[in-house]
């Protein structure tokens, strides 16, 4: 699935290195193409500082409605 920037994402798997749950929340800010698809994924800690920011496979990923 392509998603957008700005685009609310769920991670479908943990990510124990960057701290962060399966079913975690956050925001696509950059969406890459090549060499694959991928997506630069903010999380925050719920008062809107940054917790994490890495890149995540579309595979780990949902869209969040």
């Amino acid at each position: 699935m392509k998603f957008n920037e700005m685009d609310l994402v769920r991670t479908l798997i943990d990510f124990p290195n960057e701290g962060i749950g399966k079913g975690e929340i956050g925001t696509v800010i950059i969406a890459f193409t090549k060499p694959q698809e991928a997506y630069e994924v903010e999380f925050d800690d719920g008062n809107g500082r940054p917790k994490a920011t890495f890149t995540i496979l579309p595979e780990h990923l949902e869209l969040y409605r």
